[in-house]
């Protein structure tokens, strides 16, 4: 039932996504909504356990902590960075620009500030442009290759938007091969979808 609902933008997640964003907002804290949420955001048909926000600083993490847990929020487990939504109960991970996707490595691909890589939504949340989830995707299933969610999320972003091969030229150098091998895919057939 929650992954029909989440197909239109409700649910518990939903829910929870509206409300740290409105928290976000009233603290002055710069964000990107990331994961499976973005995925949903783009049109892809997918649902999703928890939400997936990209701050800008640890600063801006330590913030959140302050002035949310306790307050509607609280913290996963003990130390954790990820919180909880007190009344969904839904999961809420955070990401910190300039940290490593995949295996946490350095790599030419790193989070991006929310200031560059946010792309305000019609109804004011700021979700992660197209190039920085494909290019954090990409490189999180390079470096991470039990990620690979994150290659197929690619290659449904790819098909869904008919993105050309030409966009390889929008990302960064280091994915542009892998973002190449997927758009040479050929989208599935309907019998390939019912299998």
């Amino acid at each position: 039932m929650e992954a029909d609902e989440q197909a239109r933008a409700r649910g518990s997640v939903w829910d929870t996504l509206r409300r740290i964003t409105r928290e976000l907002d009233g603290l002055g804290v710069a964000y990107a909504v990331v994961g499976g949420i973005a995925l949903q955001h783009f049109g892809i048909k997918r649902s999703t356990q928890d939400v997936d926000i990209l701050l800008a600083s640890p600063d801006d993490l330590k913030l959140v902590h302050e002035r949310l847990v306790g307050h509607g929020y609280e913290l996963k487990s003990a130390g954790s960075r990820h919180l909880r939504d007190a009344v969904t109960r839904v999961g809420i991970e955070f990401l910190v620009a300039g940290e490593y996707p995949g295996d946490g490595k350095p790599k030419p691909v790193r989070f991006p500030s929310p200031a560059d890589a946010a792309d305000p939504s019609a109804d004011g949340i700021a979700f992660v442009a197209l190039e920085p989830l494909i290019e954090m995707k990409l490189a999180s299933a390079k470096s991470a290759p039990q990620r690979i969610k994150d290659r197929s999320d690619v290659l449904e972003l790819i098909h869904l938007l008919a993105l050309p091969p030409s966009f390889a030229e929008r990302l960064d150098p280091y994915v542009r091969a892998d973002f190449l091998e997927l758009a040479a895919l050929p989208p599935p057939s309907e019998r390939d979808e019912e299998t």
